[in-house]
Protein backbone atom coordinates (compact mmCIF):
# COMPACT_ATOMS: atom_id res chain seq x y z
CA UNK A 1 0.00 0.00 0.00
CA UNK A 2 1.27 3.66 -1.09
CA UNK A 3 1.06 5.98 1.02
CA UNK A 4 -0.16 9.86 -0.66
CA UNK A 5 2.03 11.29 2.10
CA UNK A 6 5.61 11.92 1.16
CA UNK A 7 8.29 9.81 2.84
CA UNK A 8 10.92 12.87 3.23
CA UNK A 9 13.82 10.75 2.92
CA UNK A 10 14.24 6.50 3.21
CA UNK A 11 13.44 6.65 7.04
CA UNK A 12 11.64 9.63 7.31
CA UNK A 13 14.37 12.18 8.17
CA UNK A 14 12.22 15.34 6.74
CA UNK A 15 9.66 14.47 9.40
CA UNK A 16 12.17 14.34 11.84
CA UNK A 17 13.26 17.87 11.40
CA UNK A 18 9.87 19.65 10.52
CA UNK A 19 9.12 17.90 14.65
CA UNK A 20 12.54 19.90 15.79
CA UNK A 21 11.81 23.13 14.54
CA UNK A 22 8.04 23.18 15.84
CA UNK A 23 9.16 21.70 19.05
CA UNK A 24 12.28 24.30 19.11
CA UNK A 25 9.34 27.28 17.87
CA UNK A 26 7.13 26.10 21.12
CA UNK A 27 10.06 26.55 23.71
CA UNK A 28 10.95 29.92 22.34
CA UNK A 29 7.01 31.05 22.07
CA UNK A 30 7.89 31.77 25.82
CA UNK A 31 9.73 34.93 24.96
CA UNK A 32 6.31 36.24 23.48
CA UNK A 33 3.98 34.63 26.53
CA UNK A 34 1.53 37.48 28.11
CA UNK A 35 1.64 36.04 31.18
CA UNK A 36 -1.06 34.98 33.73
CA UNK A 37 -2.67 38.67 36.03
CA UNK A 38 -2.22 37.54 39.34
CA UNK A 39 -4.91 36.15 41.45
CA UNK A 40 -7.37 33.47 40.11
CA UNK A 41 -6.13 32.97 36.71
CA UNK A 42 -2.69 32.58 37.73
CA UNK A 43 -3.39 29.90 39.78
CA UNK A 44 -5.58 28.13 37.37
CA UNK A 45 -3.11 28.36 34.38
CA UNK A 46 -0.60 26.92 36.32
CA UNK A 47 -2.81 24.05 38.11
CA UNK A 48 -3.86 23.63 34.07
CA UNK A 49 -0.51 23.72 32.71
CA UNK A 50 1.07 21.73 35.32
CA UNK A 51 -1.59 18.71 34.79
CA UNK A 52 -0.63 18.86 31.23
CA UNK A 53 3.04 18.81 31.43
CA UNK A 54 2.86 15.95 33.85
CA UNK A 55 0.22 13.59 31.91
CA UNK A 56 2.15 14.32 28.70
CA UNK A 57 5.56 13.47 30.62
CA UNK A 58 4.15 10.03 31.26
CA UNK A 59 2.96 9.73 28.12
CA UNK A 60 6.06 10.99 26.69
CA UNK A 61 8.65 8.60 28.88
CA UNK A 62 5.99 5.72 29.61
CA UNK A 63 5.78 5.01 25.95
CA UNK A 64 9.28 5.19 25.07
CA UNK A 65 10.07 2.54 28.21
CA UNK A 66 7.37 -0.01 26.60
CA UNK A 67 9.18 0.86 23.13
CA UNK A 68 12.62 0.07 24.44
CA UNK A 69 14.68 -0.47 21.47
CA UNK A 70 12.20 -0.13 18.85
CA UNK A 71 12.71 3.57 19.88
CA UNK A 72 13.62 6.05 16.90
CA UNK A 73 12.20 9.54 16.18
CA UNK A 74 11.99 8.63 12.62
CA UNK A 75 8.42 7.20 11.69
CA UNK A 76 9.90 4.53 9.67
CA UNK A 77 10.17 1.27 12.09
CA UNK A 78 13.86 -0.21 12.36
CA UNK A 79 14.33 -3.05 10.83
CA UNK A 80 13.49 -6.28 13.57
CA UNK A 81 10.99 -3.95 15.93
CA UNK A 82 7.94 -5.90 17.09
CA UNK A 83 4.71 -4.31 17.44
CA UNK A 84 4.50 -2.98 21.06
CA UNK A 85 0.53 -3.71 21.65
CA UNK A 86 0.16 -3.47 25.94
CA UNK A 87 0.42 -1.61 28.64
CA UNK A 88 -0.09 2.25 26.82
CA UNK A 89 -0.03 1.01 23.36
CA UNK A 90 -3.02 -1.06 24.48
CA UNK A 91 -5.07 2.53 24.42
CA UNK A 92 -3.76 4.48 22.39
CA UNK A 93 -1.20 4.06 19.04
CA UNK A 94 1.15 6.87 18.99
CA UNK A 95 1.61 8.29 23.37
CA UNK A 96 4.61 9.36 22.92
CA UNK A 97 3.12 12.03 20.28
CA UNK A 98 0.56 12.28 22.50
CA UNK A 99 2.63 13.29 25.18
CA UNK A 100 5.05 15.12 23.47
CA UNK A 101 1.48 17.60 22.18
CA UNK A 102 -0.02 17.67 25.82
CA UNK A 103 3.87 19.15 27.01
CA UNK A 104 3.12 21.96 24.30
CA UNK A 105 0.08 22.79 25.13
CA UNK A 106 0.83 22.65 29.07
CA UNK A 107 4.23 24.97 28.44
CA UNK A 108 1.93 27.29 25.63
CA UNK A 109 -0.53 27.18 29.07
CA UNK A 110 2.09 28.17 31.72
CA UNK A 111 3.34 31.05 29.97
CA UNK A 112 0.23 32.31 27.95
CA UNK A 113 1.79 32.11 25.00
CA UNK A 114 -0.98 32.90 22.12
CA UNK A 115 1.97 31.61 19.81
CA UNK A 116 2.36 28.92 22.12
CA UNK A 117 -0.86 27.74 21.47
CA UNK A 118 -1.30 28.27 17.94
CA UNK A 119 1.97 26.20 17.40
CA UNK A 120 0.51 23.77 19.54
CA UNK A 121 -2.31 23.11 17.22
CA UNK A 122 -0.05 23.07 14.59
CA UNK A 123 2.40 20.16 15.86
CA UNK A 124 -1.15 18.01 16.56
CA UNK A 125 -1.80 18.26 12.84
CA UNK A 126 2.23 17.48 12.16
CA UNK A 127 1.70 14.46 14.71
CA UNK A 128 -2.06 13.70 12.76
CA UNK A 129 0.15 13.72 9.30
CA UNK A 130 3.29 12.17 10.89
CA UNK A 131 1.75 9.03 12.35
CA UNK A 132 -0.43 8.20 8.97
CA UNK A 133 2.90 7.73 7.35
CA UNK A 134 4.36 6.12 9.88
CA UNK A 135 1.51 3.54 10.08
CA UNK A 136 1.51 3.09 6.62
CA UNK A 137 4.97 1.90 7.12
CA UNK A 138 4.12 -0.11 10.27
CA UNK A 139 1.43 -1.57 8.27
CA UNK A 140 3.93 -2.54 5.16
CA UNK A 141 6.47 -4.44 7.55
CA UNK A 142 4.65 -5.52 10.54
CA UNK A 143 2.03 -8.19 9.37
CA UNK A 144 -0.13 -7.51 12.44
CA UNK A 145 -0.38 -3.92 12.60
CA UNK A 146 -3.91 -3.68 10.36
CA UNK A 147 -5.67 -5.50 12.94
CA UNK A 148 -3.64 -4.04 16.06
CA UNK A 149 -5.04 -0.62 14.50
CA UNK A 150 -8.54 -1.73 14.25
CA UNK A 151 -8.37 -2.84 17.37
CA UNK A 152 -7.07 0.44 19.21
CA UNK A 153 -8.63 3.45 18.11
CA UNK A 154 -7.11 6.04 20.20
CA UNK A 155 -4.27 7.34 18.06
CA UNK A 156 -2.72 9.66 20.93
CA UNK A 157 -4.41 9.95 24.14
CA UNK A 158 -6.00 7.29 25.97
CA UNK A 159 -9.88 7.27 25.99
CA UNK A 160 -10.01 10.39 24.54
CA UNK A 161 -7.72 10.99 20.65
Amino acid sequence: MASRLPALGRRGGGWVVGQAILLCAIALSALVGLGWPSGGWQVLGDALSALLLALGALLLVGGGIELGPALTPFPAPRGAAALATGGLYARARHPIYGGAILIAFGWSTYFASVAGVALSILLTIFFELKSRREEDWLTERLPDYAAYRRRVRRRFLPFVY
